[in-house]
């Protein structure tokens, strides 16, 4: 029987390849899955989710995904819905400066976790929290 979750930070790229995968028993269309139906508690800032939105709503991702910009506003209006909005502002620096808003919500809320595939990621993580594939996620929690 799985573990209960810890409060999770789904990264953006496990959330789009949830979108634009075809295996629907795929660890990332799983965790994607879970978000929409509210069974995990995950975090969201006003980064993660303007992050989010501008991703997939890039021109090659959209192809991928067929979505037109209201339905992707409608997903993640149920993403957010679902979510625990934090407004993080402690300074953290990410491996990837890029990145450094995932550690700030990851400081928000002691014992959360960042699921992510990004390997600079998952191979550097901050001393305070862990970082998690969505291989390691689904098997451990889902």
């Amino acid at each position: 029987m799985p573990l209960k979750p810890p409060p999770a930070i789904i990264d953006t790229n496990v959330l789009v390849s949830g979108l634009i995968t075809a295996d629907e028993k795929s660890p990332v269309c799983l965790i994607l899955d879970a978000m929409l139906a509210g069974r995990i508690v995950f975090l969201l800032s006003a980064d993660l989710l303007d992050e989010y939105r501008k991703v997939m709503l890039r021109p090659k991702i959209k192809k991928l995904h067929g979505l037109s910009e209201s339905e992707t506003d409608k997903i993640l209006t149920e993403v957010v819905s679902n979510g625990i909005w934090r407004e993080p502002t402690s300074p953290e620096a990410a491996p990837d400066p890029g990145d450094s808003h995932l550690w700030r919500l990851l400081r928000s809320q002691k014992g959360s976790l960042l699921v992510t595939g990004d390997q600079i990621l998952l191979k550097q993580p901050p001393e305070f929290a862990s970082v998690v594939s969505p291989v390691t996620f689904v098997r451990e929690f889902l």
